[in-house]
């Protein structure tokens, strides 16, 4: 048989192509073809028209809505979240051999079905599985949308920012991460005039060019609370969605309600769009609802909301929040007790729903702070959830170096993957371990996890880059520290899993023993 399928996450990195990599080798395994559509942050390259036309069933292994799912529209389809393609790939294999056999079976019930379902670009058949998402799925799949569509923003700005400081620090000396800040494309009040690079750029100066990076830098920031919001919105309502979401952000980052505000904003532009859009109008004004009626009708309707109603108790919560992390930044035992707590989310799940949260949360405190040249707690945080992410995957490939005979030869190739994969903040690393002996390989990454990240808040790490791993090392403060770190909660994790499977093993050669004992009685 011949499948398609699609597969996304919400950062869009790991999980997708994971999924993807998994599906096309079980379909190889049990002798069919597919080709798989990976719809992550790299972009995508949709498959062809005729590849789709002449699948037997498709199958959707996502987190984030599927773009274009229309195209799939009658086919038998299974749904379900991109962590089962990396668990039980060849079980999603056999439903969509299965879903094609009964089309097969019974082509004239599954032309009517597709008839009916072409409309909401459902396939003719659907496996039941995750098929009914409850509502808190559907509303953590438009919030991680958003992140998603956000991370590359973070990403730029905050790599930008920090190597304006690195740059500032070498040309200007030690007021040059100071000074650097007063850096923009305006005459600001009270600034010298050299400070304004669009007409005093110096290519000479090497403040000049950091000041150019943190402008740059800066700018990339401002767009967050807008695309979090509008892709939010886009989530919820499809192309409808980003006029208002995007405004509505706008709005929200302009009044100070940071991430909350963009948040709202993102599922009140949503859903208002997606209300308007299913008006049942004349058909001479169709035309015009998608670039007038529904732009105009859910934009003003969002920002006003924003504006009368919500703005102001919205701040508050931000600015009472904001007070309180500031506050545990002054009070070691309680920053350090929320590193443990993050490190604990980040090892949980391994890429799922908590570690996203944690994830999420790091981020998003991450832009708060762009500009700022010190040791802010979000900078900490940060640094904790990444190095908390790095060490599951490690320990799995150090306990599969020191102790081969407590693994499968398949685990242990997946350990000499995972080096890498751990390096490069890839938790996803450790999901064939955890999906062949949850309990053991959990509980194992969430305590050396939950090691790592209070011990890199109490060796005051900082970071300013959302993601990278070993690769953007110099952007992380004290590294040395960090390292050491990353390394002890390697060997914690390692020692747990080893120690929970040898006991595992010992009690099955004691049962083992006993039962020979009866047998010669």
């Amino acid at each position: 048989m011949k499948f398609v399928g699609v597969t996304s996450c919400p950062t869009g990195i790991a999980h997708t192509y994971m999924a993807a990599e998994a599906l096309e080798q079980a379909a190889r395994d049990a002798g069919h073809e597919m080709e798989v559509e990976t719809q992550g942050s790299a972009g995508s390259s949709p498959l062809k028209t005729e590849t789709i036309a002449s699948a037997d069933a498709v199958i959707f292994a996502h987190d984030l809505e599927v773009k274009d799912k229309s195209r799939f529209a009658g086919k038998p389809t299974v749904d379900v979240g991109v962590k089962k393609a990396i668990s039980d790939a060849p079980g999603l294999i056999a439903q969509a051999v299965q879903l094609a056999e009964e089309r097969a079976a019974n082509p004239q019930a599954a032309a009517a079905a597709g008839a009916a379902g072409a409309g909401a670009g459902a396939g003719a058949l659907v496996t039941k599985v995750d098929q009914n998402a409850s509502v808190g799925t559907r509303i953590r799949q438009w919030l991680m949308t958003g992140v998603s569509y956000m991370i590359p923003f973070v990403a730029a700005g905050g790599i930008l920012i920090a190597l304006s400081f690195m740059l500032a620090q070498v040309a200007g000396g030690k007021k040059g991460a100071i000074g650097v800040t007063n850096y923009s494309l305006t005459d600001a009040a009270g600034l010298a005039k050299s400070y304004n690079l669009m007409t005093h750029f110096d290519p000479t100066s090497g403040m000049n060019w950091a000041g150019l990076l943190f402008v740059v830098g800066a700018a990339s920031f401002g767009f967050l609370v807008p695309i979090l919001s509008g892709f939010i919105a886009f989530g919820i309502a499809d192309r409808p969605g980003i006029a208002p979401g995007i405004v509505g952000g706008s709005i929200a980052a302009t009044m100070g309600t940071g991430f909350l505000g963009g948040i709202a904003t993102g599922f009140i532009g949503g859903f208002i769009a997606l209300f308007v859009s299913r008006w049942k109008v004349p058909k001479g004004v169709r035309g015009v609802m998608p670039v007038v009626v529904i732009p105009l009708i859910s934009t003003l309707l969002t920002g006003a909301i924003m504006i009368i109603i919500l703005g102001r108790p919205l701040k508050w919560l931000t600015d009472h929040l904001t007070d309180g992390l500031n506050n545990l930044g002054t009070n070691g035992a309680g920053l350090v007790l929320l590193g443990v707590v993050l490190g604990l989310m980040m090892g949980f799940d391994l890429g799922g729903p908590v570690n996203k949260v944690a994830y999420t949360f790091a981020t998003t405190g991450l832009a708060t702070v762009a500009a700022s040249n010190g040791d802010a707690p979000q900078l900490r945080i940060m640094a904790a959830v990444m190095a908390a992410g790095m060490t599951p995957p490690l320990g799995m490939a150090l306990a599969t170096t020191v102790r081969k005979r407590l693994f499968t030869p398949a685990e242990q190739e997946n350990g000499r993957a995972a080096w890498l994969l751990g390096a490069s903040f890839i938790s996803e690393g450790a999901i064939p371990f955890a999906a062949a002996d949850p309990w053991r390989v959990i509980v194992s990454s969430m305590v050396g996890s939950g090691a790592t990240g209070g011990l890199v808040i109490l060796f005051n790490n900082t970071l300013r880059a959302p993601h990278g791993g070993i690769w953007v090392a110099p952007l992380i403060g004290n590294p040395f520290t960090y390292v050491l770190a990353v390394v002890i909660g390697t060997l914690i994790t390692a020692a747990v899993v080893v120690g929970l499977k040898s006991m595992r093993s010992t009690a099955s050669t004691q049962a083992t023993a006993a039962a020979d004992q009866l047998v010669a009685a």
